[in-house]
């Protein structure tokens, strides 16, 4: 996917000193507390709002719909933009629960990088080992932030071992816990010799930092009780004989991945992650499209939607498109083609992202996220570039695992809910299936509480309750094949089909029988299970 040889041409300045990335990981792992320690530390905002405190202090920055904040959990990536000494660092925040899997797949495709934050009692978790085979599939750079080494957590050779052994990674320590639970003190930096303390008072201090001459240095007895200090050195000289040292070019590759210790709630070891972001983060890279790759320091604008989200301001039913731009320097009210519709956009209210607040957004460069409101026109997959024709491959659309009816409790408003739903498709929220016999609409998603999700923003947002109901149907898949072939294949098994809401066939079936059987008898059709979200 990437191209990260030496040979490309340096970037200008101001697309050089861009870094995007999403974080991941499991759910409860601390993302959603880092991110906001990210804000913190770049400026956006003075004081991190705890996940957990009470009321109104709750409710974290980049969680906006109305259920993340009830809950205290992200359903929905957001994006956020913010400096970081000389940096721009574009960070997209993606929901760690795997019933909303999908939309953080489609985010990995407009990044260059990823966090992959791991709690330090827990280790490697299954939606860590998911999220982490994504990246993997497309070579993407990985920094990993260990967190809640303030709490009970492993020994850090075992955590080490087990990203090694489960993720097929290298690891290399970037610092080094000095005690762990009560006894956490902080961490040594490995990569700049210098002892980080952690202040317990206050959760918003940046932490102390004392530079010194290596593990002999005598200032280190002064701050770190002696028995702390013989185990940080017995396990650094262990790990540095043990362990790979840091090589830069290793993990541009995706081959190793840099670990630091911290606490992202007592705002410890986060700035040294920001620091690892901005030196062994890559810069804006070649973006894999057809007939041809963009570079980032291409002259001409292009960009690509990886992501829409409606009524993210309830009062103008607005939609907005998170647009990836992949080159070019952009000017607000450009005007660039919409290549799958062949017409002109005037982008004139482009925004930037600091989670729900946003600011019109005069330019932007490769690298950078921006928001387009638009009234249904983008959608994700969708490529706008200055004129050429040029599409971005490669942001999967998958096949739902869970299928039910839905009705509208009010039958008058069928034609609301309809428009509802068509919506919440092109949004990629779920899949929507009108089967070509019978009424009524078939919904599809990848989990469970993506029904909840939908229920509650259907009420919220237009006012309609509704209900779901059991489906005879267990799963989805395309119907691809020569025109004429699909038509009579669909013709003879009509009770089985429905369209997707860009008018694909979709086979619905009940057993793996259903498909085993489609497969044997109609070998000029093909059933997938993912389908690239472009027209």
């Amino acid at each position: 996917m990437l191209d990260v040889s030496s040979n490309r041409p340096n970037l200008p300045p101001e697309i050089g000193r861009r870094r995007t990335f999403a974080i991941i990981s499991h759910p409860d792992a601390g993302k959603t507390t880092l991110t906001e320690k990210f804000l913190l530390y770049g400026g956006a905002i003075q004081m991190a709002g705890q996940v957990r405190a009470k009321g109104e202090a709750r409710r974290t920055r980049s969680d906006f719909m109305q259920m993340e904040k009830d809950r205290g959990i992200s359903v929905s990536a957001s994006a956020m933009s913010f400096d970081f000494g000389k940096y721009r660092f574009n960070l997209v925040d993606t929901p760690g629960h795997s019933d909303f899997s999908e939309d953080t797949y489609r985010t990995l495709t407009a990044v260059d990088a990823a966090v992959m934050v791991i709690d330090g009692a827990k280790g490697v978790e299954s939606q860590t080992q998911k999220l982490f085979e994504v990246c993997r599939l497309r070579d993407l750079p990985i920094l990993t932030f260990c967190n809640k080494m303030d709490r009970e957590s492993r020994d850090t050779f075992d955590i080490i071992d087990e990203i090694q052994e489960n993720l097929a990674i290298d690891v290399t320590p970037a610092s080094w816990p000095i005690g762990t639970g009560r006894d956490f003190l902080g961490c040594y930096d490995l990569l700049n010799d210098r002892l980080e303390l952690m202040d317990r008072a206050d959760r918003n201090v940046i932490a102390e930092t004392l530079q010194i001459e290596g593990l002999d240095d005598p200032q280190l007895a002064e701050h770190v009780p002696e028995h702390l200090l013989e185990k940080l050195k017995e396990d650094v000289e262990m790990a540095r004989e043990l362990l790979p040292t840091l090589d830069p070019q290793a993990v541009l590759e995706g081959h190793m991945t840099p670990i630091w210790f911290g606490s992202a709630i007592n705002s410890f070891g986060v700035k040294e992650l920001m620091d690892g972001i901005a030196h062994y983060g890559p810069e804006p890279q070649v973006q894999s499209a057809e007939p041809r790759k963009i570079a980032p320091e291409e002259k001409k604008v292009s960009g690509f939607v990886f992501k829409v989200q409606a009524n993210m301001d309830p009062k103008h039913r607005d939609r907005v498109a998170f647009v990836r731009l992949a080159s070019g320097h952009f000017k607000r009210g450009m005007k660039l083609t919409h290549v799958r519709s062949k017409k002109p956009m005037a982008i004139s209210n482009p925004v930037l992202f600091l989670a729900s607040d946003r600011e019109l957004a005069e330019e932007a460069w490769a690298g950078d996220i921006i928001g387009i409101p638009n009234h249904g026109q983008l959608r994700i997959g969708d490529t706008l570039t200055e004129g050429e024709a040029i599409r971005v491959s490669g942001i999967p659309s998958f096949a739902p695992e869970l299928l039910q009816g839905i009705r509208a409790g009010d039958p008058m408003k069928a034609k609301h809910l309809e428009k509802a739903l068509m919506q919440f498709a092109e949004e990629g929220a779920a899949k929507v299936f009108k089967p070509m016999i019978g009424s009524g609409f078939i919904v599809g998603v990848v989990g469970a509480l993506q029904f909840e999700v939908l229920a509650s923003r259907i009420e919220m947002e237009y006012g309609l309750p509704v209900r779901f109901e059991q489906s005879q149907f267990t799963s989805a898949r395309w119907v691809n094949g020569d025109r004429t072939a699909v038509e009579k294949f669909a013709d003879a098994n009509k009770q089985h089909i429905s369209y997707d809401h860009d008018g694909d066939v979709v086979y619905l079936t009940r057993l793996q029988w259903d498909i085993d059987r489609v497969e044997r008898d109609y070998p000029d059709v093909k059933l997938t299970a993912t389908k690239e979200m472009m027209v």
